[in-house]
């Protein structure tokens, strides 16, 4: 397989309109008698259409080319593991059980490839629509929701949410899993963005929302209830939940571990193996990959880093714009605010007292305005004034300011770090893709009254729209593109 890499990049360079590696892909090193009753009907003399299984075959490139393989033959070589299970499972079982009645006419390799398609673009519209949900959810306003949605669907990194690479899943599952824990359905929300960890590694980053909603619980519980017991109750359920989203990128690397490790090849055992705690993925992508801190950090990098410059860009002035309007909202709040912890103003407290099936939520129902008497001590006043501070911070409901976009700043401060320092920059564009805190920044400067912020949001749109042509351009041509 690693030969026919080879051997495709060689006949790309004379006529990369015409060679892929699909083309290439030589026979699975072992396969069940299910898998060579299926890949038997693959050879060109005895599918009905050849050349549309040519066709399709053909337009197979980059990642997908693994993850078509691994559907079809399993995980063959150590860097395949790198590759996490969710989508070649799910390819296999599409191809087996929805579209087994194609493989006679184009083959299985091309019914892999088929499928691959269909899959990702259903997940595609589908974590289009529950991103709508979750904005509407959070943001408490349709116009910006609806603009954001179809921002999402517009999105940069669109040609990989429409190929076979993960990120639709991906997409799906973890927008899907955030809108149920945020809708107040825990076991739901655990098992979906267990899933999403499935379909990426940075699926495992999610557990900093349960994180997030059992800390606000435990304020809620010590402050206002006075219960240090649902304190405790409320911490352990979090990490408990967050445990659980460890669980399938764990067993994927144990089964890795199990099968390299201990069914490896008997004269020489892989570096990784012998480590006091084997880490396989952080080994793919160090060794395979050149992944590490400032290890990108390169002169020959910099169009890479021109090239991811734009989402960065945007992802950085989200936080930051997030981080500005908490700052004026909290600045309001001490202003109208007297010394002695009076609230004068109420204008942060949100007007909105319609009932949600948010659990963490619950600390809007309590009142801010508590009074204290004159003559408590100077360290008294300032302490309440302080818990006033955080009370007005946790009751921000609406729009851009809320508290409940508090998480998924901080996730995708994160993930630009990451994308920045740590992994190949110009993966940034289809990593930080999923991110909401991206397109409702971007909605809000559309709908901002203010000429200079539209006049922004009109240029990230610009720039979405020419990273398509520009992606769907170069990626199907056998060309880098982050």
């Amino acid at each position: 397989f690693q030969a026919s890499l080879q051997s495709k990049v060689e006949l790309q360079c004379k006529r990369p309109s015409v060679w892929s590696s699909a083309q290439l892909n030589p026979s699975c090193l072992s396969s069940s008698s299910n898998v060579d009753d299926l890949s038997h009907l693959a050879e060109a003399d005895r599918v009905l259409w050849p050349r549309i299984r040519a066709l399709i075959e053909g337009s197979v490139v980059w990642d997908g080319v693994y993850f078509v393989r691994i559907a079809e033959c399993g995980y063959e070589y150590e860097q395949t593991y790198a590759f996490l299970p969710l989508l070649p499972l799910s390819i296999s079982l599409l191809s087996r059980f929805v579209f087994a009645p194609l493989i006679p006419v184009i083959g299985y390799r091309a019914v892999l490839v088929l499928s691959g398609y269909v899959l990702n673009n259903i997940a595609f519209i589908l974590a289009a629509i529950y991103f709508y949900k979750l904005s509407l959810l959070i943001l408490k306003d349709s116009t910006t929701s609806l603009q954001a949605s179809v921002l999402f669907c517009f999105n940069p990194a669109s040609i990989f949410y429409s190929s076979i690479y993960s990120e639709s899943l991906y997409a799906l599952f973890s927008i899907w899993g955030i809108f149920y824990l945020f809708s107040g359905s825990n076991a739901m929300a655990m098992l979906l963005l267990a899933v999403s960890g499935a379909a990426r590694s940075n699926g495992a980053i999610n557990a900093g929302y349960f994180c997030f909603k059992a800390l606000l619980q435990t304020y809620d519980a010590i402050t206002y209830k006075r219960s240090i017991r649902l304190g405790l109750q409320a911490i352990v359920n979090g990490a408990v939940c967050s445990v659980c989203l460890l669980v399938p990128f764990a067993a994927f690397q144990a089964y890795g571990y199990y099968n390299i490790c201990f069914h490896g090849a008997s004269d020489g055992l892989r570096p990784w193996c012998s480590s006091r705690v084997p880490n396989l993925y952080g080994y793919l992508q160090s060794h395979y990959w050149g992944v590490g801190f400032l290890k990108y950090f390169e002169v020959k990098q910099l169009p890479n880093f021109l090239l991811a410059s734009p989402i960065l860009t945007i992802s950085i002035a989200s936080v930051i714009y997030y981080a500005s309007l908490l700052q004026q909202s909290l600045h309001s709040f001490r202003i109208t605010s007297d010394p002695h912890g009076k609230d004068h103003s109420g204008e942060l407290i949100s007007s909105d007292n319609s009932s949600t099936s948010l659990e963490f939520k619950e600390t809007g129902n309590h009142d801010l305005r508590r009074r204290k008497s004159g003559n408590k001590p100077m360290s008294s006043k300032n302490s309440h004034f302080v818990e006033l501070e955080i009370d007005s911070f946790i009751k921000f409901k609406k729009g851009y300011c809320s508290l409940l976009i508090f998480p998924f700043i901080l996730h995708l401060g994160f993930m630009s770090f990451m994308a920045l320092f740590v992994m190949h920059v110009q993966v940034a564009t289809r990593f930080l893709s999923a991110s909401p805190p991206i397109y409702w920044f971007a909605s809000y400067l559309l709908l901002s009254p203010g000429t200079t912020s539209r006049r922004i949001g009109y240029l990230i749109w610009s720039y979405s729209i020419a990273y398509i042509l520009l992606g769907s351009l170069l990626f199907s041509n056998f060309y880098p593109f982050t």
